[in-house]
């Protein structure tokens, strides 16, 4: 589906777009990949990766301007909607801001992506808008609301959209892992609390996940993946062995367990080989035959949650996934 196509990434520059780009060239050839995002200087350094290639081209802009997502948009067959405020103490902190990136912003692509008569958009959401006890899980609960409403919004126009949903990135810029790398030296790692649980998936499963909701997708399913979990305490093992921990207490917004699917979502859950997929609850498509394929529903009483996952990464898979990743942990 993507061969020979246009396809533009939101926020493409982050670390998600770093791994996105390079594997979507490879393995799709599109004719025209365009990498939106408001930073110059990410933009600067990302361009020299590409050299004179010319599928890659560079679009300075906001998705909080409307007006620029469509000139941005003109030509392009697919988009990666990967913008967002997701530091999670920094919208507690700053919550009018994390709204009109978050929400505004996904209204605006979605205006944008029917004006301009884009075909597929996947937008990528986390397992903090699973029962949101934060701003910006609430943030992307809307955002993902707003995504699943746009198939019906769009009317009889060819765009359709859909929603993939994962977990702690390994080694992404400003996760846990490079954050208690970079302690390793102190001698000391700063935990939480030591009952907490994460799930973890890598940037190249992330990926996969989302060419897999393109070829999949009808519009307005939100895709889970199956990932192993780890506790905190495991991660910080795996990290530095040595290193004493020293707990410090969950910060404003920080959940204990991550969540991807609750109890508010088993109705609309089916199973299939490596993931979840959440139908949509209005408008009947939850009984959908093309949206259901070959999904088995979930028990009544299913919840995917990090600490009930019955798949577990070990600390030794961890640590030789951290010694063959070691250049880029933190970097994209």
């Amino acid at each position: 589906m993507l061969k020979n196509s246009s396809i533009l990434i939101t926020g493409g520059t982050g670390s998600f777009g770093h791994t996105f780009v390079p594997m979507t060239l490879a393995k799709y050839n599109p004719r025209r990949l365009v990498i939106f995002s408001r930073d110059e200087m990410k933009q600067w350094e990302m361009a020299k990766i590409y050299g004179d290639d010319d599928r890659v081209r560079f679009f300075i802009g906001d998705i909080r301007d409307k007006d620029r997502l469509v000139r941005a948009l003109d030509g392009i067959d697919f988009v990666v909607h990967a913008a967002a405020t997701k530091i999670v103490p920094t919208a507690e902190y700053n919550p009018f801001e994390c709204v009109k990136t978050n929400i505004i912003g996904a209204m605006n692509l979605i205006d944008a992506c029917i004006d301009r008569g884009v075909k597929r958009v996947v937008a990528l959401s986390t397992d903090k808008a699973s029962a949101p006890a934060n701003l910006y899980g609430a943030t992307k609960l809307a955002s993902d609301k707003l995504f699943v409403a746009g198939n019906a919004y769009s009317g009889g126009g060819e765009a359709r959209f859909g929603v993939v949903r994962y977990g702690n990135v390994m080694g992404s810029r400003g996760s846990v892992i490079p954050f208690f790398a970079s302690l390793i030296d102190k001698g000391t790692l700063p935990i939480t609390d030591p009952r907490m649980t994460r799930f973890m998936i890598t940037l190249e499963q992330g990926v996969e996940l989302v060419w897999h909701a393109f070829n999949d997708m009808v519009g307005g399913e939100i895709y889970v993946k199956k990932i192993p979990s780890m506790s905190i305490t495991e991660i910080a093992t795996a990290v530095a062995p040595q290193a004493k921990h020293e707990i410090i207490g969950i910060r404003p917004g920080e959940k204990l367990h991550e969540q991807m699917i609750g109890v508010e979502d088993v109705l609309y859950t089916y199973e299939y080989n490596d993931y979840y997929k959440i139908l949509p609850a209005i408008h009947g498509w939850d009984s959908d035959p093309m949206r259901i394929g070959n999904g088995k529903k979930v028990e009544s009483d299913f919840i995917y949650s990090s600490d009930n996952n019955p798949e577990r990464m070990s600390i030794d898979y961890l640590r030789k996934w951290i010694t063959n990743n070691r250049e880029k942990i933190g970097n994209i």
